[in-house]
């Protein structure tokens, strides 16, 4: 189950399927479209296949590629990327991965399942993104600027613009490669990670009003509910990163923040010295990195508010 033979299942293939976890990030958007446009490159069908797009990533080439759902049913072989298990795929999508030909995956968080037939998976990278970068390289499949500007987008958003921890030195030549191509790199900061809507503005005011700190400010806990976003009117993705504004908090080691998701509560996660979330929500079925992860909690707000706080309260020094 090497890279060649899974470039080998991508020359047999006729048709595609390609996708990731379920609200995906800049690093799942980034590493599909990367992997569409190389696959259509090589004269293939490929359809990325996500929901809840979010608007400030249809700057990226081959985004008019993404569908919420196919009129094929089986396809010859699918790919999801940057997902450890296929629980996180939304549920309406599994079923094209589940029914094709071939299953493959490519990731780079830890606890993954390895449930594909093919599974490249590497702990120790930064982002799905470079997984694909090296990989590409490796096959003598060709970059092209359309391809790298995707990929850069996926390790700047998922490095948190460079800053995160597991960077590597092939991190920031694959940045110069970039930079060779002529890809504006401001400009990929710009629209992935400061571009924000008038609704996106409303929902990160709301919850920074509502910031709780606990342990002597130890962790920083903030939430929004259905209600919030309704009234708001709150676009998929838009909630993405507004967990990251209690790690920026001075004395915080663990942010959190609860976000409801119909019926159920999702818990985003970040630490910065030396908690491992990703052990926290792995506990309640959830993942991720050491320092970023998250999990689903099938409770009312005060459960998961008191499960998850409880848990984290237990790994702070």
């Amino acid at each position: 189950m090497t890279l060649d033979d899974l470039y080998s299942e991508i020359q047999k293939a006729v048709t595609v399927v390609i996708t990731a976890h379920e609200a995906p990030d800049g690093d799942a958007i980034g590493s599909c479209l990367a992997m569409c446009l190389a696959i259509r490159n090589m004269g293939k069908q490929a359809d990325v296949l996500l929901r809840d797009f979010p608007a400030n990533f249809n700057f990226l080439p081959g985004h008019e590629y993404v569908k919420e759902e196919s009129d094929i049913d089986k396809y010859d072989l699918a790919i999801c990327l940057d997902c450890p298990n296929l629980g996180r795929v939304h549920k309406d999508l599994v079923k094209y991965f589940e029914n094709a030909k071939v299953k493959a995956e490519i990731d780079h968080h830890t606890k993954n399942e390895m449930f594909g037939d093919y599974n490249i998976v590497n702990h120790v990278s930064p982002a799905a993104c470079q997984i694909l970068a090296t990989s590409f390289d490796y096959l003598n499949v060709e970059i092209t600027k359309d391809i790298a500007t995707c990929l850069l987008t996926g390790i700047i958003t998922d490095t948190g613009g460079f800053k995160n921890t597991g960077i590597t030195t092939e991190t920031f030549d694959f940045a110069s490669e970039c930079l060779e191509k002529g890809i504006n790199i401001p400009y990929i900061f710009k629209q992935a990670m400061y571009t924000i809507t008038r609704s996106r503005f409303e929902i990160e005011k709301l919850a920074m009003d509502r910031l709780e700190f606990y342990c002597d400010g130890k962790i920083a806990f903030t939430y929004i509910k259905n209600e919030d976003k309704e009234r708001i009117g709150v676009r998929p993705g838009e909630q993405d990163g507004i967990v990251d504004i209690g790690r920026g908090i001075e004395g915080v080691e663990v942010s959190v923040f609860l976000y409801e998701k119909g019926d159920s509560f999702k818990a985003s996660l970040r630490s910065n010295d030396y908690v491992n979330v990703s052990e926290i929500c792995f506990k309640f079925g959830g993942g991720g990195h050491i320092k970023a992860a998250g999990v689903t909690l099938n409770m009312t707000f005060e459960e998961a508010k008191n499960v998850i706080l409880s848990e984290v309260t237990k790994n702070i020094k």
